[in-house]
């Protein structure tokens, strides 16, 4: 494979692995909320935010994970099949199944890029009695889907590197 495409691949792996490894501390961020939750309820004063923040960093902890979850291919998946295809048989399949992931994810990062301008240009907020806006989740979720497609992309190149008999 060509420098540049090595480079590419190792760029993306990079980001997404940092992202993600950064990402899984949102967990810690959804307790504190969570917890702060209880808390104000015990005492009688519930704060108005805290299941919305909650869901919202739900969303940010599962977009921005999915794309190190797609490299280090421990995402669910059926198999009836495939384990007993040799290694470049099984390059092939991925190859094949990737096109199917690539297609769904760019329409899917049209449509999150086309919500989320609407975000903006709207000041749209959630109807629900804090009214947050909607722009910040609505940015993330582009961003992860557009992660999630630069790394189907990587997934195409090291399948094609696989059916070439190739390592990157």
């Amino acid at each position: 494979m060509p420098a540049w495409i090595c480079a590419y691949v190792r760029f993306v792996e990079g980001l997404n692995r940092r992202l993600g490894k950064i990402t899984m501390y949102l967990l810690y961020v959804i307790m504190a909320i969570m917890l702060y939750s209880s808390i104000t309820k015990i005492a009688h004063i519930p704060a108005l935010w805290t299941l919305e923040m909650a869901q919202f960093t739900l969303v940010a902890y599962y977009m921005l994970g999915a794309p190190w979850t797609l490299q280090g291919d421990t995402n669910v998946r059926m198999d009836l099949f495939y384990t007993r295809f040799s290694r470049k048989g099984q390059a092939w399949w991925d190859a094949f199944t990737v096109f199917a992931l690539m297609f769904y994810l760019g329409i899917m990062v049209y449509s999150a890029f086309d919500s989320t301008v609407y975000a903006f240009e709207y000041g749209e907020r959630n109807p629900s009695a804090w009214r947050p806006y909607m722009w910040p989740i609505k940015t993330i979720i582009t961003a992860g889907f557009f992660l999630m497609f630069l790394q189907a992309t990587v997934l195409l190149i090291r399948d094609i590197a696989t059916i070439r008999g190739e390592e990157i």
